[in-house]
């Protein structure tokens, strides 16, 4: 149902906006072969040009302004979001949301919008050391990022691609939020499958691995993260639609 809404709401405000001045697109200057790796999941010019991405994860449900990065995560206990200017949170009790809601309101936003989010602005490439399992090579490059960008510029990611088709399949992390310094302890997940929405290629689930003493994946740390009912969209949410519910 709330899907079906937000269908409607999208429906509507695109008859406003059909007059919107185009913007110009701005040349993208990424590696070959990382450029290849967008080119598979569907082009850099088509994410530019979305505006509004959904997913439901579980429970909850993910919708992010794509130009602002404004969302809004909605569960039937809680809800929490990033307005512009500040993160906020609703809930029915305050056990509601166990989690930190600043680290916890864009992570899956993260997760779920690979590759593109590493073409945003500010960030460094540079070829890693190829990622092996199984006894398969995959390529990759390591992100990161440019001082004062974000929450946490010290902030690293390995992605790495199937050398043949360029489609994305691994991706490691650091997470230096609560410590603001910059750490080699890397977590990995594994992109198992894929779903094309509205030309781009999304992650259907995703699996986080254990590591071995050199930090090769090994086995499934966990069951599968799923990822359902996917909406991409050209047409941007009313600004209100982020903010904190008044009751």
């Amino acid at each position: 149902m709330k899907k079906i809404l937000l269908l409607f709401v999208l429906a509507a405000i695109s008859i406003s906006c059909k007059n919107e001045e185009k913007k110009e697109t701005k040349k993208e200057n990424f590696p070959n072969e990382l450029a290849k790796v967008f080119e598979k999941h569907g082009g850099i010019e088509a994410w530019k040009k979305a505006k509004t991405l959904s997913f439901n994860k579980g429970d909850e449900v993910y919708t992010t302004d794509l130009q602002s990065r404004k969302i809004v995560v909605k569960a039937p206990n809680y809800s929490l979001g990033f307005d512009g200017k500040e993160v906020w949170l609703s809930q029915k009790d305050s056990t509601a949301f166990k989690g930190n809601k600043n680290f916890y309101y864009n992570l899956y936003f993260y997760f779920y919008a690979m590759p593109f989010v590493l073409a945003d602005d500010g960030i460094m490439y540079e070829k890693t050391t190829d990622l092996v399992f199984d006894g398969v090579s995959y390529p990759g490059f390591k992100i990161s990022y440019k001082a004062n960008i974000g929450s946490s510029p010290d902030d690293n990611y390995l992605i790495y691609y199937n050398k043949d088709s360029y489609q994305m399949e691994w991706l490691a992390y650091t997470v230096t939020f609560n410590s603001k310094k910059p750490s080699e302890k890397y977590s990995i997940i594994r992109y198992n499958d894929w779903n094309s929405v509205s030309s781009l290629l999304l992650p259907k689930s995703i699996t986080w691995y254990n590591q071995d003493s050199i930090g090769a994946p090994t086995e499934p740390k966990r069951a599968a993260t799923e990822f359902t009912l996917p909406l991409i969209s050209d047409t941007k949410i009313s600004d209100s639609f982020f903010e904190k519910p008044t009751k």
